[in-house]
């Protein structure tokens, strides 16, 4: 029985020593591909990523919608409204207006709160620098106008696809390209140094 055991952590072992990419728990240790990420820190799942992505686009879709007593969403799917004239094709476009300054406000500000955005939060993401510290507030803005590329029709979906694509490649680092730009990585949030634990929120 004891021979068993042994053999068979030998053989886990060996299988973890010959992987390029080992995955711990939900996430991929960053120091395989960040040479300056500190010790055992992980990158989060893409699938996290998208998760609270959606969320925050649920929740604030929802909220917009309520405020506008209802209407927001059916006037956001409409395109027919390019088509019926001046006033509708005005409504249409200033409510797609609505729609990404309000997620660019939220993305924005809950990030300079807390660090991250809800959504982020609840699937315990944080968004920070190669070597493991939190972004400085001037890095919100810039990241979350380029996550509005996502919400773009039709387009977004290639965005979309081929950051989670970036995400999930070694060769990538694990980042999107919206990462790449900002100098940034997602990171799972109880892995990462106390000093940066302690701070966010």
């Amino acid at each position: 029985m004891v021979n068993t055991q042994v053999q068979q952590r030998t053989a886990i072992g060996m299988d973890m020593a010959e992987s390029p990419v080992t995955v711990y728990q939900g996430g991929t240790l960053a120091q395989q591909v960040l040479s300056s990420a500190p010790e055992g820190m992980l990158i989060a799942p893409v699938w996290r990523r998208i998760a609270a992505f959606a969320i925050d686009v649920i929740v604030m879709s929802l909220l917009l919608q309520v405020m506008t007593r209802f209407t927001f969403l059916e006037i956001l799917i409409s395109w027919n409204y390019l088509t019926e004239g001046a006033r509708y094709a005005a409504t249409f476009l200033l409510t797609w207006a609505l729609f990404f300054g309000s997620l660019w406000l939220y993305w924005k500000y809950t990030g300079r709160a807390y660090g991250r955005s809800l959504g982020q939060r609840a699937f315990r993401i944080a968004i920070v620098h190669d070597n493991g510290t939190l972004l400085e507030l001037h890095h919100f803005g810039p990241r979350a106008f380029h996550k509005l590329r996502y919400l773009i029709p039709v387009l977004g979906w290639f965005f979309g696809f081929r950051d989670a694509l970036r995400a999930r490649s070694k060769t990538a680092e694990y980042r999107t390209s919206i990462d790449v730009s900002n100098h940034t990585v997602a990171a799972v949030d109880w892995s990462l140094p106390s000093d940066t634990r302690l701070n966010l929120k």
